[in-house]
């Protein structure tokens, strides 16, 4: 007997949807492509380079289905904080303090403020030393009153640095300032030129160590006063750190001092999986990142957030959450 229409017309239906969905089973579906991550370092001298190159080859190792990973050398942390607010950069090495004053548009980010900024980890401290000759008599920050005090080239983030540990501590016009870098502010010490130079690097600093070699130094301490005071009006990027005894010829005991920290910084529209897998890939797989570069055995997961100084990205949280890390509510976006 014929089918009747409304049948028939059932059974087509019934059959085209048996048939899309085997096309649709056996059909190969397009695959996400991975991110393309740029990650910004600085100069192929200096540390953040060589762990930039390296933590980007494990990304591409072991991430390669979520992040297609490259680098870039740069001039640091003022020029990696700005090409990630152009988006030339998505992730970038930088100074702690250097991503506070882009967050906030202060010193030199005054009218051009980061806001697309997020944080990521915290790395290793990048140490304030006030250096010194040996036999100069200065112990204290308190003893620079009155005394020529090199605090770095103008514009820097050293100057900057050193202006606002000065204010704390009551000095800031009571001293002689000269806008010098670090070997010329060295070569001032030797020659007699400056009492005290402000260095913020990574110890031993390789201008310090010459230094040393011809004019015994010492550097000042920083005490605690100063650090609360610091802390107390927002600056809360710079942490404490003592320098051991005979880092530099000249040194015969510890010195107390403070420290800002080297930190990873990502544009906040970088998606939420890409970041858990750059926090992933990197403290699963520390050993290897610390094999590029002696610096990187002070990167630990106990203190990834310690000096953090703006808000972190959604995918560092949902990281260090799965890690059972408190995250301060002032560190959420």
């Amino acid at each position: 007997m014929p089918l009747k229409t409304p049948v028939l017309i059932g059974l087509i239906i019934v059959a085209l949807v048996v048939a899309g969905i085997a096309v649709y089973t056996l059909w190969p579906r397009p695959v996400a492509k991975p991110f393309t991550l740029n990650i910004w370092t600085g100069g192929t001298g200096g540390v953040y380079y060589p762990l930039g190159v390296k933590l980007s080859e494990m990304l591409n190792k072991y991430a390669g289905d979520v992040i297609s990973s490259s680098v870039s050398t740069s001039g640091a942390s003022v020029a990696n904080m700005r090409a990630l607010s152009a988006g030339d950069a998505h992730l970038v090495f930088v100074q702690n303090d250097i991503a506070y004053y882009a967050f906030r548009g202060i010193y030199m980010f005054e009218g051009s403020k980061v806001e697309v900024a997020r944080g990521v980890a915290v790395l290793y401290p990048e140490i304030v030393q006030i250096v010194v000759r040996a036999d100069s008599g200065i112990k204290s920050i308190y003893d620079l009153e009155g005394k020529r005090v090199a605090i770095g080239a103008a514009g820097s983030g050293t100057a900057v640095e050193a202006e606002l540990i000065l204010r704390a501590a009551g000095l800031w016009g009571k001293i002689a300032i000269q806008n010098l870098d670090f070997s010329a502010a060295a070569e001032s010490i030797k020659l007699g030129l400056v009492d005290a130079a402000f260095v913020v690097a990574g110890i031993p600093t390789s201008a310090v160590l010459s230094l040393a070699a011809t004019v015994p130094v010492n550097l000042v301490e920083v005490p605690d006063d100063i650090l609360n005071k610091l802390t107390e009006q927002g600056y809360r990027f710079f942490i404490r750190y003592t320098v051991p005894a005979n880092t530099y010829t000249g040194m015969t005991s510890n010195v107390r001092t403070l420290a800002v920290k080297a930190m990873l910084a990502v544009r906040a529209d970088v998606p939420e999986s890409v970041v858990y897998n750059i926090l992933k890939v990197m403290f699963e797989r520390i050993s290897e990142l610390r094999e590029a570069h002696a610096r990187a055995r002070d990167i630990e997961l106990a203190r990834a957030l310690e000096g953090m100084p703006i808000s972190l990205h959604p995918g560092a949280i949902r990281f260090y959450q799965e890690k059972g890390i408190s995250i301060p509510s002032e560190l959420r976006p």
